[in-house]
């Protein structure tokens, strides 16, 4: 069994590309969303970034100790888990196999985000969306550019075009496949 780690900044697809591999290779997913809570970032974000947003002051316990239990108990070829921050943080990272870094453009993770913060927010989107791009334009743009540095360093396959997530898909399963060594396409 192989766990594989998708990767990359918020509204790159990460969590839409486990869950689609996750269904056609019949195989468990653990998703990264699910497990943050007050206590994942740092309280003050802002100088986090600052002093070079290091991903191991990113912590999930709950997410670690739940990927640990799937890894100890499943049959399963792969196991693919959404992790930001590939193989950069501890404990996670020496559960990690491979690490799958989806290294899109800023600008369409952005679009992508606004749309999820849309679809999710309903009527108080538009608030939701100016709150966010003020700190976007702020602080995370930053905290993306420097995070995402620090997962390519860990990376196994760089997959930085802009494609369906059916393409993203097949792309995967193909290098799973052949073996999955280091790649950039």
């Amino acid at each position: 069994m192989k766990v594989v780690a998708i990767s990359g900044i918020s509204g790159c697809g990460k969590t839409s590309l486990v869950k689609t591999l996750s269904h056609s290779l019949s195989c468990p997913s653990v998703l990264f969303d699910d497990f943050v809570d007050d206590q994942t970032y740092p309280k003050d974000i802002k100088k986090w970034v600052t002093n070079g947003a290091n991903v191991l002051d990113v912590e999930t316990p709950r997410m670690d100790k739940a990927l640990l239990e799937l890894v100890s108990r499943s049959e399963a070829e792969y196991i693919f888990v959404e992790e930001p921050f590939g193989k950069c943080r501890e404990p996670i990272s020496a559960l990690i196999d491979k690490v799958v870094l989806l290294d899109m453009p800023l600008e369409i993770c952005l679009s992508r985000v606004i749309q999820r913060n849309i679809a999710q927010s309903g009527l108080d989107s538009s608030e939701n969306i100016k709150q966010y791009l003020v700190k976007y334009n702020e602080f995370l743009r930053d905290a993306y550019i420097k995070t995402n540095m620090q997962t390519r360093g860990t990376s196994d396959l760089i997959l930085n075009k802009v494609q369906s997530v059916e393409a993203l898909e097949e792309s995967v399963i193909q290098w799973l496949r052949a073996g999955a060594n280091y790649q950039t396409f």
